[in-house]
């Protein structure tokens, strides 16, 4: 039964930003309330359904709005209706407000800087294989309103963007996880100081009887907890002690630093549950990751090859470097502003670096005196190089690592696209067309 007092009932709605979030949350209103949409794209509003309802500029003022969803990829500073947006603040919502506004199910929402996606999708498969009724939602990719058969015991784990979390104002989950804080999308926040504020929403907005999972080392995390009154229980997660639990299973993808931080998370959080133990432990055996996440895409003889296509800043890379023998570091793209290399000094001498782009400088200048390397035109130049050396030394165990540390929008869509370009190459130059695992 839907509350009468719901803020999002019977009210005049614009819609910014017709994304896949943007579009879920329109359809998901148009029944409830006088929706109107507004894109700085006009190639955004083609379909028929939506231009009848979508809205020139000059009109937006025109109009006196209750509530304003905005999109998460929408950057309040640089959007068409900034001056709009800022005159009205008190009126932003997110699609998690609305969510929450329409159903109080108990939800896992995970944000954090590293491996919110990878968290999501094993805590998901280890929920499904447990027999709960779950959804998976959020910023991996399905909108959270676009969820249809929702029931009173459907679980939702959701991954959560600080983008979603800055627009969010009424949105609470049970369960809140920061997996882990350090520099990243101060081209958006402008400071790391509003950026871990953003992510703290999750916590701040928590009731009495709600958990909240944070890393115990994580001086960013801890910096803020001393700051914050929350009425949430924090729990610190010592992602130290997974190894006593890897010891009954044997899965290689847990060996990096990185995925051994998401599992220890995982772990954590089963404890809330009543999970049958011998599902539990097979779920985790047989977890594979997701595409482009540290992803070995071959292993053959002495060569593995491992796209992490994904990674958009260094402290998501250092784990990897730290685990895989003579390792050839593709990286290149677009830097993080503020992005730091803090590997430590007893690993430089088992990684050549092969860096590529227009913005190779930044990576030259962050690896200089530490880690030997060579700069390329592109990425395709680049992996040539990388493949002449292997074969002169393919007596020895050796790595190819694509981690590029940066965003991918100086030559491609999105970190997919540029995971499947490299997945190309390798199986162009190494003939492997049936052993890539695409």
């Amino acid at each position: 039964m839907i509350n009468k007092l719901n803020i999002f009932l019977n009210k005049k709605i614009l819609v910014y930003g017709l994304g896949k979030s943007g579009i879920a949350s329109y359809k998901f209103l148009k029944d409830k309330s006088d929706v109107y949409l507004y894109d700085d794209f006009k190639s955004n509003i083609q379909a028929v359904y939506l231009k009848k309802k979508s809205i020139n500029y000059s009109d937006i003022s025109k109009i006196e709005f209750d509530k304003i969803v905005i999109s998460p990829g929408i950057d309040l500073n640089k959007c068409k209706l900034s001056k709009f947006l800022k005159k009205n603040k008190d009126k932003i919502y997110s699609d998690l407000d609305i969510f929450y506004a329409f159903y109080k199910n108990d939800s896992i929402t995970i944000t954090g800087t590293n491996g919110k996606s990878t968290t999501s999708q094993l805590l998901y498969e280890v929920l499904l294989n447990q027999k709960f009724n779950v959804k998976f939602v959020g910023n991996i990719g399905k909108p959270i309103l676009s969820i249809k058969n929702v029931k009173k015991d459907t679980i939702f784990v959701i991954e959560a963007s600080s983008y979603q979390l800055e627009y969010s104002k009424i949105f609470k989950s049970k369960y809140s996880v920061i997996l882990n804080l350090s520099p990243d999308h101060i081209e958006r926040h402008q400071t790391i100081k509003k950026y871990v504020k953003a992510k703290f929403r999750l916590l701040k907005n928590q009731l009495k009887g709600h958990f909240a999972f944070v890393k115990r080392n994580d001086l960013l995390i801890h910096k803020e907890l001393r700051t914050n009154k929350l009425k949430s229980k924090i729990i610190k997660v010592d992602t130290n002690k997974v190894d006593i639990f890897l010891d009954k299973i044997k899965n290689s993808y847990f060996l990096t630093e990185t995925n051994k931080e998401n599992l220890s998370f995982v772990l954590e959080i089963s404890k809330k549950f009543k999970f049958k133990n011998n599902l539990f432990i097979k779920t985790i055996q047989n977890f594979r990751g997701l595409k482009y996440r540290q992803q070995v895409v071959l292993k053959k003889n002495n060569l593995t090859i491992i796209n992490d296509s994904k990674s958009t800043s260094f402290s998501s890379s250092i784990g990897v470097l730290k685990v895989n023998p003579n390792i050839y570091w593709l990286l290149g793209g677009i830097p993080k502003k503020g992005d730091e290399f803090n590997l430590p000094k007893k690993y430089f001498s088992n990684i050549r670096a092969f860096i590529y782009g227009k913005n190779k400088n930044f990576f030259i200048k962050k690896l200089n005196g530490k880690i030997k390397y060579y700069d390329f035109y592109n990425l395709k130049e680049a992996l040539k190089k990388v493949l002449v050396i292997i074969k002169q030394h393919n007596s020895i165990q050796q790595t190819i690592l694509f981690s590029p540390c940066a965003a991918s929008f100086d030559r491609f869509k999105n970190f997919e696209e540029r995971g499947l370009y490299f997945n190309n190459l390798i199986k162009k130059y190494l003939n492997e067309k049936k052993k890539i695992n695409i």
